[in-house]
């Protein structure tokens, strides 16, 4: 009997805690979770992406100032983001923010690209909260011209389309 206790002492030992706390069926449950999570947050995004391709704001030439006749297209994004959330917390899903990117096209200086797209995203982040998506929940990020769509950008049509804004949710 002795010995018997002994193996299962030192088989426990070898064990990590992490088993004591959650049984087999809790792990499959997480990993179910964790899958059904991930396939929201690609069902989320890529709507997203739809969205704000849709419905483009221009700016003024090198700077942070929109161009008039934005306001249905923002409303149509923070429509977007609205309901992205209920799909979000509907999925169980408490822990995300909207990310909205800036991106320039190659033209001009990478430093001062990158430093107006992060001016041209928190514009788009402020118009959002303004049409009701909580602020807590969007960060601005600018890109600059590191992600372009187009390579390479060498013509009026092509500097376009890199000249953008994004909308992601992140896990």
């Amino acid at each position: 009997m002795k010995v018997k206790a002994l193996c299962i002492s030192l088989a426990l030992l070898g064990v990590p805690a992490v088993s004591f706390a959650q049984s087999p069926f809790d792990q499959i449950k997480k990993a179910a979770g964790d899958a059904g999570k991930g396939a929201v947050e690609k069902r989320v995004n890529t709507k997203l992406t739809e969205e704000a391709r849709k419905n483009q704001c221009s700016f003024k030439s090198g700077t942070d100032v929109l161009e008039p006749g934005c306001d249905k297209k923002l409303k149509n994004l923070a429509n977007a983001l609205i309901e992205a959330k209920k799909q979000l917390d509907s999925a169980g899903v408490k822990n995300f923010k909207f990310e909205v990117s800036g991106h320039t096209d190659s033209s001009g200086d990478a430093a001062k690209n990158k430093e107006l797209s992060a001016r041209r995203a928190e514009v788009i982040v402020k118009e959002l909260a303004a049409r009701g998506v909580s602020r807590a929940e969007i960060i601005s990020v600018g890109r600059g011209s590191e992600q372009p769509l187009v390579k390479p950008d060498n013509t009026p049509a092509k500097k376009a389309k890199n000249r953008r804004y994004e909308i992601q949710v992140r896990l």
